[in-house]
């Protein structure tokens, strides 16, 4: 028997547990389970990330302070060791078990918020100074200046940059393995203990799969990105992406 057809036969007797784990007799897992935590990561993360370029920015020393901190401690230090962090550290502070999943979302959402953060940081900082200006100018405070001009902008042109954050989250998904999240690859994990004698196998269908979502995902911020290009192409030298609400003059 070839190894493809060994494949095609380990993909025809688990594809449902790949899929979504053991749902509906047991938690939903698989693929659907890593999705699902990777999108509801980022959707927490998103805003936070946010919140958290803002005030890195802002004029406010005792808002700057806290974020860099929070920022340079999760960028410089590994996944793992937050996931254990946040894992012992969770039950202590709510005193009741925090499930694996949950435990696994917080962590995603306070490690993806430190990369969103320096990226819409970025984002805002590669506008040219004339658009503060020109707010602040129109009547804008600065929360005003920065909620209807600055920042429809900046995201504008991160969204390539978010959307890779994403397919990074999708992979960082895997270490929820190692405090029992029921992901793709605690799934792999599950078939390879039943099999026992085809784990070069089991872990390709793995690495096949993270391939696929994980490339469709980089086409799609690929692709995004030269729209946008094409788009600032198009547009007069200096001028902007239109923001998203048109306030009125001196609102803030």
């Amino acid at each position: 028997m070839t190894m493809l057809s060994t494949i095609a036969d380990i993909v025809r007797d688990n594809w449902l547990l790949l899929l979504i784990g053991q749902y509906p007799n047991g938690p939903l897992g698989g693929i659907a389970a890593t999705l699902i935590l990777s999108v509801l990561g980022i959707a927490f993360a998103f805003p936070l990330g946010v919140a958290m370029a803002l005030a890195s920015l802002s004029p406010w020393r005792a808002l700057r302070l806290p974020v860099f901190a929070l920022v340079y401690v999760a960028r410089g230090t590994p996944l793992l060791l937050i996931i254990l962090w946040v894992y012992f550290l969770l039950p202590l502070l709510i005193g009741n078990s925090v499930p694996g999943f949950v435990t696994m979302l917080v962590t995603l959402a306070i490690y993806e918020a430190s990369f969103i953060s320096e990226i819409v940081r970025s984002g805002i900082q590669a506008l040219p100074k004339g658009q503060m200006d020109a707010a602040r100018a129109l009547g804008h405070g600065h929360l005003g200046a920065m909620r209807w001009v600055i920042l429809p902008q900046a995201l504008f042109n991160t969204i390539p940059s978010i959307l890779s954050q994403f397919v990074s989250t999708i992979k960082e998904t895997t270490l929820g393995y190692i405090i029992n999240v029921p992901e793709l690859t605690f799934a792999a994990s599950q078939i390879n203990n039943r099999l026992m004698t085809k784990p070069f196998e089991i872990y390709a269908i793995l690495a096949i799969s993270y391939f696929v979502v994980c490339w469709s995902l980089t086409r799609l911020a690929g692709e995004l990105e030269r729209r946008i290009a094409a788009r600032r192409t198009t547009q007069p030298a200096g001028a902007a992406a239109p923001p998203l609400l048109a306030p009125r003059a001196g609102e803030s």
